[in-house]
């Protein structure tokens, strides 16, 4: 499959007859390699026919029910493959028997009650990949041989066992769609010589026809299929959201209960919703006031916040959840309240950007040593030297403040004691400077205003003495 996706464009994808077999790491023998879950390193995009773009990531996980593993460690690798995958191999050897099905039925109990919840098909696709095939008399090679012999595997009989119809209807209530390819046996090279590396040469011409066939079956761009979870694509950050939660519930020693899976499940979905909607709110936010943007004004950046508040939950409301209404409720305050906090950044952002807001601390801290300075001179001309030397010890500390603050706004260095005379200062211009600005412009206005008045009634009165005389 790594062959594939790395040379998906030549016809000799397959490589050379004399390349070893590199990528998961693998080895013959009758002991397992691959413990618990591998996904491949590298994301691979792929454009579809449609013209849009999926990411692939190629899984591979440890055997079902080996010598080393519990019924716990088995069922959570299937459900959590199954539960992350748009498609799920299902690897069987030579056929499929009845406790084959049985097993599928446990790791997929889960699905049964999610379908209850959503009324959909929980799982998207499962292949039956069935490896050393040796009945081609019967059913051939292939996926049409495949999918013959699984219909008449998964077949429901009348006069079948009540618990093998049960069986089979579950397989069917649980995966949108079911698929089975039949594969010959590798060859005796294969299976006996312990030096075997996956050279081609080693391999039975047969078998490399039917990988040629089965590879881009399961991963050319025109049969990728993209995941879904409650009727919803999924993307790559939703997928990080569903493998948090369903580790999260797998790190106990009991094996969950599929109710809890369920519900998991539902947690990630919404969480997945919330994110998608923070993302759309924080990029409405950077066109308006992001890093290479002007200063804009506060009650102008108030608006589009909240416009773009409302779009960001009209998105969160519209994406198709699990849980039901009570339920996402919770996480549509836990959105407004991310919403808000991404809100006062953007102010504070954009705050920074304000010219006179960006000078506000060192003009505050110059007006204290103007004003300290004016106050000492006074009150040591009318003989109060403990005053005077109160202001003077002010006056050194707001000069030392001011240059510490310029040292770190150079330096980049002793943030927080940048940070904490920013504080200072803006708690001096709050709660003196600002009040005493405005009360001086308040009496000025009154002030204007009064000789705004009296110099009019003033005029009219010269005005009617002129209309008198005349």
């Amino acid at each position: 499959m790594l062959r594939y996706m790395y040379n998906r464009t030549s016809p000799c994808w397959i490589g050379g007859n004399n390349e070893p077999l590199t990528g998961f790491t693998w080895r013959g023998g009758c002991e397992r390699e691959t413990t618990g879950i591998q996904i491949w390193s590298e994301v691979f995009v792929i454009d579809k026919p449609n013209g849009t773009k999926v990411a692939v990531l190629l899984m591979d996980t440890q055997g079902a029910f080996d010598s080393q593993s519990t019924i716990k460690d088995c069922a959570t690798v299937f459900a959590l493959s199954t539960m992350t995958s748009s498609v799920q191999v299902y690897n069987l050897s030579q056929n499929i028997q009845e406790d084959d099905l049985q097993h599928l039925q446990l790791f997929t109990e889960y699905g049964r009650l999610a379908m209850e919840e959503i009324y959909q098909k929980p799982f998207q696709t499962l292949m039956f990949l069935i490896r050393d095939w040796s009945y081609p008399y019967e059913h051939a090679y292939g996926l049409e041989g495949g999918k013959k012999f699984l219909e008449k595997r998964l077949q429901v009989k009348q006069n079948q066992h009540e618990e093998l119809q049960n069986v089979r209807k579950h397989i069917h209530s649980c995966f949108s769609n079911l698929g089975c390819f039949l594969l010959p046996h590798p060859g005796l090279k294969v299976a006996t010589n312990p030096n075997f590396d996956g050279r081609l040469n080693d391999i039975d011409e047969e078998f490399k026809n039917e990988l040629r066939n089965l590879v881009p079956l399961l991963l050319a761009p025109e049969n990728l299929v993209e995941k879904e979870i409650s009727g919803s694509k999924v993307t790559c950050r939703d997928l990080v959201e569903y493998f948090k939660a369903y580790i999260k519930i797998y790190q106990g020693e009991e094996l969950p209960h599929p109710k809890s899976m369920l519900q998991a499940t539902a947690e990630a979905n919404n969480l997945a919703a919330v994110a998608g909607a923070k993302d759309l709110y924080s990029k409405g936010m950077e066109q308006i006031c992001g890093g290479d943007k002007p200063y804009i004004a506060p009650s102008d950046l108030e608006r589009k916040h909240q416009d773009f508040r409302e779009t960001a939950i009209r998105q969160f409301r519209s994406v198709k959840k699990m849980g039901g209404e009570e339920f996402c409720r919770r996480y549509q305050e836990q959105l407004e309240v991310e919403i808000d906090e991404i809100y006062a950044n953007f102010v504070k952002h954009n705050d920074g950007k304000n010219i006179f807001y960006a000078a506000r601390t060192p003009a505050t801290l110059f007006a204290v040593m103007f004003a300290m300075y004016i106050i000492s001179g006074l009150t040591g001309f009318l003989g109060m030297n403990s005053i005077a030397t109160l202001c003077n010890l002010v006056l050194g500390m707001a000069l030392i403040s001011f240059c510490t603050w310029a040292y770190v706004k150079y330096s980049g260095e002793f943030r927080e004691i940048g940070t904490a005379i920013d504080q200072i200062a803006e708690a001096i211009w709050e709660q003196v400077l600002k009040p005493m600005s405005d009360n001086l412009m308040e009496d000025h206005m009154r002030q204007s205003v009064k000789n705004s008045i009296k110099a009019g009634l003033t005029e009219q009165v010269a005005h009617h003495a002129r209309l008198k005389t005349d």
